[in-house]
């Protein structure tokens, strides 16, 4: 199922999106029919069956015992507009998330189907054979139901369904986190920068460099460097830094923000599916997305939540793998010395008789 919903998923998104039913003369031919008449259909005999719950009441002549029951009707449409009006809300809330940039196309692709039916995408209309019904349930619940081409069969969702999940935090369609967001933020908490560093965002300012007690020094205190080839004979240095050590300061401040993703699980599901499971660039993921190339090793919302322990000792080494590759490392690579003497460029074949004759003095080697 969970390949289906990729799959799916990802040619409803591309149908939606490469405006090639434009070109189609079939549909540009004939008419397109959208109005579903959720509301009108569902209260067209609501005021009937409001008229004779009244009269029976009145007239003392219920059903039930002390009119409990016809009481319990009137009390269900008096506040069935109401009722409806957030439904439909909380239902259109729920499918626009399949329409963001990180969609998880592991979610259920039936919700992206609904999603094209009810913001009129072209090719999901009456004329189409899709077809969406609000219906008054006599224990006062509401129920849409969603059918078409698209469906293998119809989507069904109560409201006092989707009210005791939106309460509890639980999504019916999964939003996946804005790791890059996340993580930025996160770049400003875990200890490597100083203050001044760090922006009124709460972000690093674009000048940002590591605070100096993780570069790595030599026995005499200056800085160590690694020297880079830039041809022609000439050479830099770059600063070295105690990448163990960073790894150290920074773990605390991850686990803390991986616990905090585990407060929702669906969550989670979503981010390793978009972004963690592969351990791929940031400008990777857009695409990933797309392609849906997290493939064989996506996890299922249905089979693997609640997750288990291995799960979530996995997603936690990939989460730091993924922030230290794609956001702390690049602090550490070709950052020029602090010391200007040192910025300079210089011989290369003069700076390597120097090292080797720095590392004979330091150890009496002469």
């Amino acid at each position: 199922m969970e390949n289906k919903n990729l799959f799916q998923n990802i040619a409803l998104q591309q149908f939606n999106q490469s405006n090639a039913i434009a070109y189609n003369k079939y549909f540009t031919s004939k008419v397109s029919d959208y109005n579903f008449q959720l509301l009108d259909n569902a209260y067209r005999s609501a005021g009937k069956t409001y008229a004779k719950l009244k009269i029976a009441i009145e007239t003392n002549n219920c059903v039930s015992k002390d009119c409990s029951l016809e009481l319990a009707g009137i009390k269900n449409l008096e506040e069935a507009p109401r009722t409806s009006l957030n439904f439909i809300a909380s239902i259109i809330a729920e499918f626009n998330v399949t329409e963001e940039p990180n969609f998880d196309p592991n979610n259920n692709y039936a919700y992206t189907a609904a999603n094209s039916l009810m913001t009129s995408k072209p090719g999901f209309s009456k004329t189409d054979g899709y077809s969406a019904y609000l219906d008054l349930l006599p224990d006062g619940s509401q129920q849409i139901s969603f059918m078409g081409p698209a469906f293998e069969a119809p989507l069904v969702i109560n409201n006092t369904a989707l009210d005791a999940l939106l309460e509890s935090g639980t999504s019916l369609v999964v939003s996946t986190p804005d790791i890059n967001k996340d993580m930025l933020s996160l770049m400003a908490e875990v200890g490597l920068f100083l203050q001044e560093m760090i922006g009124e965002n709460g972000e690093l300012k674009a000048n940002a460099k590591i605070s100096e007690e993780f570069i790595m020094m030599n026995p005499d205190g200056s800085f160590d460097y690694e020297i880079v080839d830039m041809g022609n004979g000439k050479g830099r240095n770059v600063l070295k830094y105690d990448l163990k050590k960073i790894e150290q300061k920074a773990k605390p401040f991850i686990n803390a923000e991986v616990a905090g993703l585990m407060s929702s699980e669906q969550d989670v599901v979503a981010a390793w599916n978009v972004y963690i499971s592969k351990s791929t660039s940031v400008e990777e993921d857009a695409q990933m997305a797309q392609n849906a190339n997290a493939g064989a090793s996506s996890w299922s919302y249905e089979l693997d939540l609640p997750l288990q322990q291995d799960k979530k000792v996995l997603f936690e080494t990939k989460y730091k793998e993924y922030f230290m590759n794609n956001y702390l490392n690049e602090f550490t690579k070709n950052q020029t010395p602090t010391v200007k003497e040192d910025a300079a460029v210089f011989d290369l074949a003069e700076a390597k008789k120097a090292k080797a004759q720095k590392f004979l003095d330091d150890n009496d080697l002469n």
